[in-house]
């Protein structure tokens, strides 16, 4: 009865152990998620009070952007949100398959993404939209084109390092290592993919549509 009860005091204190260093990963998470959205914040407020400053620079919407290619791009993203939410209530269902498939799929809608976004920007370039004042040459001002690849190319950074994030959780996930009471890492890795979702989205209406 002894060694009984202190295998199952054994277990206890494993479980106690895992659940802090959760905890401690998720509030990680959390606080740099906070601090992104000051570093965000600060872009977008920037980029406002230069759109006010300077109207000159910015051409109407669609004049420059195109809206239908990067509003698609944005519909992928949504969808992204979508089958991640799918690969998290698969791990909480012991749905090992489950997981990987919107893992996988996840990742898939991500990189595709990202590879319109390199797209664009090539575009964009051949058509003298460019981040440099001597050489811009497209309608509006060289200001339009240092904030919109300042932002966009910053956001476009996050969901790369997402993608890669995303990467070594589906191959961890190949060996089983996540389960009904551990999905520490997917759940963390889900909480920053909806952020950079949610900054996207405000992204896009703020310099794609107004």
């Amino acid at each position: 009865m002894t060694s009984h009860a202190a295998a199952v005091g054994d277990g206890g204190q494993e479980r106690l152990e895992r659940g802090f260093e959760f905890y401690n990963l998720k509030l990680g998470m959390w606080i740099f998620l906070l601090s992104e959205v000051m570093f965000f914040t600060s872009l977008i407020g920037a980029y406002i009070i230069l759109r006010f400053a300077h109207p000159e620079q910015f051409p109407a919407p669609g004049t420059v952007l195109s809206i239908e290619l990067t509003a698609f791009n944005t519909f992928m993203l949504i969808c992204s949100s979508v089958t991640m939410v799918k690969a998290y209530a698969a791990v909480q269902h012991d749905d090992q398959q489950g997981l990987q498939v919107w893992l996988l799929a996840t990742i898939i809608l991500g990189a595709s993404f990202v590879g319109i976004q390199m797209y664009e920007y090539v575009y964009l370039v051949r058509e003298g939209f460019v981040p440099i004042a001597n050489l811009y040459t497209a309608e509006g001002g060289p200001l339009y084109g240092s904030t919109f690849y300042l932002m966009t190319g910053f956001h476009g950074t996050h969901v790369t390092i997402g993608v890669l994030a995303l990467t070594g959780v589906l191959l961890r996930a190949r060996t089983g290592a996540f389960n009904s009471q551990k999905l520490g890492p997917v759940e963390i890795v889900g909480l920053y993919w909806h952020f950079v979702d949610l900054v996207w989205i405000v992204l896009f209406t703020i310099v794609y549509l107004i």
